[in-house]
């Protein structure tokens, strides 16, 4: 019987690509149920993850095995002003989704984010360091970090930093708007991590699901760190778009005081990501390599 894997925030960056990813082998061999506050495919179901009903009564009507939720509030700077929404989509639906995961006996992947940490750190931060958010999106985060693992025991938290796709809204179509629109753009660089490309992130997830499927005990529940290997700021990512693009436009290194925004950002947020290498024997793409296969995509 083909086990069901319920993906939340489907019409996203991360969501999208695990789309792209069930359609090929060995991820046919799973039912998946894709869902959005709101859909743009026939195979999207409308689902308010924010809803305890929704959410109760599409748990009870389907046999859901793991739940891979994409859904996030990342306007980093809009969360300033809107925490409460901010906290209900990222902390009170994820406590939702993890309680009926609990009751049904499915087993849950939430994302989290670099945002955690307070940025203070000189070497790659340890998932036992300490959490010290400076954002209303950080600490909202970090509450759906805490509620999901209290409410289920079969629980995995995967914290990434600077995500981007070939889909929606990001850092990389940013650049190659503007880079076109004008003759330069300022830059930080005095922020320091590392760029995630959704699409590797999503193989992760989908093979963490197929490794436990292979060994029941493949699934050791626990927080994680994943973002592509490497380290840069964004004015190297912002450099890296504009040369694998081939766009005429000079990148001018700037610094964060010189740049003055809403939340606060870490200054260093690069993750170790040794514990889930380890734990699930996976490969990490170099962050060059994900942003000229993005790239790609993105002019096909």
């Amino acid at each position: 019987m083909k086990k069901t894997i319920l993906i939340t925030g489907s019409e996203g960056q991360l969501g999208k690509e695990i789309q792209k990813i069930s359609e090929q082998n060995p991820f046919s061999a799973y039912n998946f149920i894709f869902t959005d506050i709101i859909s743009s495919g026939t195979n999207n179901k409308i689902l308010d993850i924010t809803d305890q009903n929704a959410v109760n009564k599409l748990f009870a009507s389907e046999k859901i095995d793991y739940v891979i939720n994409c859904a996030a509030y990342t306007a980093v700077d809009k969360a300033e002003e809107e925490k409460e929404k901010a906290f209900l989509i990222n902390a009170t639906a994820p406590a939702i989704l993890a309680e009926c995961s609990s009751i049904y006996n499915a087993k849950i992947i939430h994302f989290s984010t670099d945002y955690v940490y307070d940025g203070t750190n000189s070497i790659p931060y340890k998932e036992t360091d300490s959490v010290n958010p400076q954002s209303a999106y950080g600490k909202t985060k970090l509450s759906g970090e805490k509620a999901v693992i209290q409410v289920c025991s079969d629980s995995i938290i995967i914290r990434t930093s600077w995500l981007y796709s070939a889909f929606g809204n990001n850092f990389i179509k940013t650049i190659l708007k503007y880079g076109k629109e004008r003759g330069a753009l300022n830059v930080v660089f005095d922020q320091i991590g590392t760029p995630t490309y959704a699409k590797d992130l999503a193989v992760a997830v989908l093979k963490i699901i197929d490794e436990t499927e292979n060994d029941n005990n493949k699934f050791i529940p626990g927080i994680y760190h994943f973002s592509n290997e490497g380290v840069c700021s964004w004015y190297d990512f912002a450099q890296t778009i504009i040369k694998l693009s081939g766009i005429s436009c000079n990148i001018i290194p700037v610094e964060t005081k010189d740049y003055p925004l809403p939340a606060k950002r870490p200054a260093y947020s690069v993750l170790n990501k040794e514990k889930i290498k380890k734990t699930f024997n996976i490969e990490i793409p170099y962050w060059q390599d994900g942003v000229e296969d993005c790239l790609k995509n993105i002019i096909k």
